[in-house]
């Protein structure tokens, strides 16, 4: 039996595929390659389309015995959701509720589901814990946690479990160095930074100094790609193995401010770069760092490459040997 991974050519999505493909699963993916890479895959059966397809997603069913699914596939760039936001209403949760549809109807109950911490919005109190409030500050945010409520409610009337993981700031590269982050545009803060020290860009934006933090500029939880793929394999696991729905938050539960990631970068690549202070941007909370212990204690998931450092060295060695990413955009 396979597992379907949907947006698996995507920088998450990828790094997954490696990992159940590592553990012998068979794997199928849906990608429409808007924003992943055919370069990405390191193997499985691909299907180029999307989720909205209701024909294709049919078809895959049909010729595919599907054990549970691994679900990447959306829109993911909160500026771009507070400027566009039909778009992320019509791919993340449409999209969502076409893929429920057929697992439905090819009978499928299991799918362990990408979400993300600006479900929570500017939190009550850090760490942040899976039982806190949920008050997204944009509409990226807001399409997840309509996700995850429509899930609940398929897994109430229809019997679908699934596994909701929050995960905070996904950074690195996968350790053969074959894969890593190639986004177009590219809004994540290391790989910005990092192609600055390239001289790819001529200079980094910190957005707003003065947050309610110790050097005014946001905080953010940093967690190592390998591990939230690790984390997706437990997940699929504990549902096979006859875990109810959850909900799970992962993090290294410790907070970097954009200062100090700057600074990190410039020790570890040994390079210099101009930094511009630009104005702040709209949605974006000051501190965001995660609770992960319920996730270690039900999933057995344990971070392993928790140290900025090491993050941060294993995408500069992505970027150093792969300047064009993967050389599609």
């Amino acid at each position: 039996m396979a597992i379907l991974v949907t947006g698996g050519a995507g920088y998450i999505g990828s790094h997954t595929v490696a990992e159940l493909l590592d553990k012998g699963k068979e794997v199928v993916v849906i990608d429409n390659l808007q924003s992943g890479h055919r370069g990405a895959l390191l193997g499985g059966k691909l299907y180029e389309g999307d989720l909205r397809d209701k024909e294709l997603l049919a078809k895959l069913f049909a010729e595919n015995e599907i054990e549970a699914v691994i679900h990447f596939a959306a829109n993911s760039l909160v500026g771009e959701s507070m400027q566009n936001p039909v778009k992320y209403y019509d791919n993340n949760v449409y999209g969502t509720l076409c893929l429920l549809e057929a697992m439905d109807a090819a009978n499928v109950r299991k799918i362990v589901f990408s979400s993300t911490a600006a479900t929570y919005g500017e939190p009550d109190k850090v760490p942040i814990e899976e039982t806190d409030p949920t008050q997204p500050t944009n509409v990226y945010g807001e399409t997840k946690l309509m996700m995850e409520r429509m899930m609940s409610w398929f897994n109430k009337v229809l019997g679908i479990k699934y596994v909701a993981l929050r995960y905070f700031n996904a950074a690195g590269a996968h350790e053969s160095g074959r894969i890593g982050e190639d986004h177009n545009p590219e809004s994540h803060l290391i790989p910005l930074i990092l192609q600055t020290a390239l001289g790819q860009r001529d200079s980094i934006k910190v957005f707003g100094d003065d947050y309610n933090t110790p050097d005014g500029t946001c905080v953010r939880d940093y967690i190592h790609v390998g591990d939230l793929a690790d984390a997706h394999m437990r997940a699929v696991d504990y549902l096979i193995g006859g875990g109810d729905s959850n909900v799970f938050n992962l993090g290294n539960g410790q907070g970097f401010s954009v200062k100090e990631v700057i600074a990190k970068v410039k020790e570890v690549t040994g390079r210099d770069f101009p930094v511009v202070l630009s104005p702040r941007r709209e949605g974006d909370p000051a501190i965001l760092i995660a609770s992960s212990d319920k996730a270690r204690t039900v999933l057995g998931w344990e971070p392993t490459r928790n140290k900025l450092d090491d993050i941060i060295r294993s995408a500069w060695e992505w970027h150093l040997n792969h300047p064009d990413g993967y050389g599609d955009n």
